[in-house]
């Protein structure tokens, strides 16, 4: 049997949902329990790891917060230098700021300038792709300093949202709802 097909199957087993959550209507996916999963962890980021997404970039840029848990081992893994996107006032420094649209209300997201200025492309790292409006405010504080977008690396993706269809560069999604 093909390995990565047992490896999506646990994945999946290791996603729980919950219904109204953090609103009615929405369907939290909580993708924590990969975290106790050691192997399957260990597994997932060397997948993701091999992405041409990944593997053509300078740097990560982890989504905060639950990104940094996937981006923190790929910038390992990889040898790569990490930037963090942070929400409202949690990062010090000159930063570049952007407001975006989320499912249930409005947010935005910091990167510090500092943390990118001596570099050219990055690839985007979140757990999760749903309508791609974090993503597409990640992408848009990069290009607003200059970068370039390799692309965005997650490890599921909320297919009937169509997140994917509002980004203009690639997706490599784990796995698909």
């Amino acid at each position: 049997m093909d390995t990565r097909i047992i490896i999506l199957e646990e994945l999946q087993n290791l996603i729980f949902s919950y219904p109204d959550f953090p609103k009615k209507g929405i369907i939290f996916k909580d993708l924590l329990g990969i975290l106790q999963d050691p192997e399957i962890f260990r597994d997932l980021i060397n997948k993701m790891s091999e992405s041409f997404i990944i593997k053509n970039c300078e740097a990560i840029a982890s989504i905060d917060a639950r990104g940094f848990i996937f981006g923190s081992p790929l910038a390992m893994v990889t040898s790569k230098p990490m930037a963090v996107f942070r929400k409202p006032g949690k990062l010090p420094g000159e930063l570049i700021t952007a407001e975006y649209e989320l499912e249930y209300g409005k947010s935005s997201l910091s990167i510090q300038k500092d943390a990118i200025k001596n570099l050219d492309n990055f690839a985007i790292v979140d757990d999760l792709l749903a309508t791609g409006g974090t993503a597409k405010c990640a992408s848009s504080l990069l290009k607003k300093a200059g970068k370039i977008v390799t692309g965005l690396s997650v490890v599921c993706e909320i297919e009937k949202l169509f997140g994917g269809q509002n980004l203009d560069f690639p997706v490599d999604s784990q796995l698909k709802f």
